[in-house]
């Protein structure tokens, strides 16, 4: 098990070796897994183009969404540089042909310069310690054309959690960054939907699509009971994750960001 300070690379960005089952149970184990899940089953398919292309897996994590991709017939490579986490997603796609790599983020450039026509990059910017310079190298990798399915860990999500808590003082000082220490797993950088939209026009994307995942959830004063219940907030969830103002407040925000045609010389 790594020491607490190991788990901040030395560019800032949150290490998960040796959190793999913390990371499932927290992040994919009960309903809200499940409503992240069965949300993106639905999503991804109304906000993106999907014919089979070749398709970058960044941060593919235990390799949920490369499998989703793979059997939709995609040739997927996964790019995942945590050693727990890229084992248990190659055990988990065993029978798929994915092809895995341990690169991180910052070195695809050259791991894997494609261009590609479609990359996925889901709940991965949040933990590193440069977002904006990480969306930028996601840019760089698309072909004209291209489409990149981007998921983020909601900041506004995240300080109205802090206040329906009594977390009061955190919220009113904006303190909501977690610290990347031990096995918390708040994440270190979590984003605005005015930060993304900014960055994209800065990198030439245009914001095709969007929706909130888990808008009503996470704010539940108890869970639901019963499956009927759960049946309820999944309609609920599907309902309203691309109405304002309550896609705004899921605990993820989901983009597609196209990187436009070059101009016909």
């Amino acid at each position: 098990m790594p020491e607490p300070s190991s788990f901040l690379s030395p560019a800032g960005d949150r290490h998960f070796d040796g959190l793999a089952d913390k990371f499932a149970a927290s992040l994919y184990g009960g309903l809200r897994g499940e409503l992240r899940l069965a949300l993106l089953d639905r999503l991804l398919p109304e906000m993106l183009d999907l014919h089979g292309q070749p398709a970058l897996e960044v941060g593919g994590g235990l390799g949920q969404l490369a499998g989703w991709l793979v059997e939709r017939g995609h040739a997927v490579t996964l790019c995942e540089p945590a050693d727990e986490m890229r084992e248990r997603a190659r055990q988990a796609l065993a029978d798929h042909p994915v092809c895995f790599m341990e690169a991180p983020l910052q070195s695809l450039p050259e791991a894997a310069p494609g261009p590609w026509p479609l990359i996925t990059c889901h709940a991965v910017l949040e933990w590193l310690g440069d977002p904006r310079a990480a969306l930028a190298t996601l840019a760089g990798l698309l072909a004209p054309g291209g489409q990149l399915s981007l998921m983020v860990f909601n900041r506004d999500a995240l300080r109205l959690s802090n206040v329906f808590k009594g977390n009061l003082e955190k919220a009113l000082a904006d303190r909501l960054e977690g610290k990347g220490q031990r096995k918390r797993l708040t994440p270190i950088s979590p984003l605005t939907h005015d930060q993304v939209v900014a960055w994209a026009a800065e990198m030439g994307l245009e914001v095709r699509a969007t929706a909130g995942v888990r808008v009503f959830h996470d704010y539940l004063r108890q869970p639901p009971q019963t499956e009927a219940e759960r049946r309820d907030l999944l309609a609920l969830e599907w309902q309203y994750c691309r109405v304002d103002p309550h896609w705004r407040l899921g605990r993820y925000l989901l983009y597609t960001l196209i990187r436009p045609e070059e101009p016909v010389r």
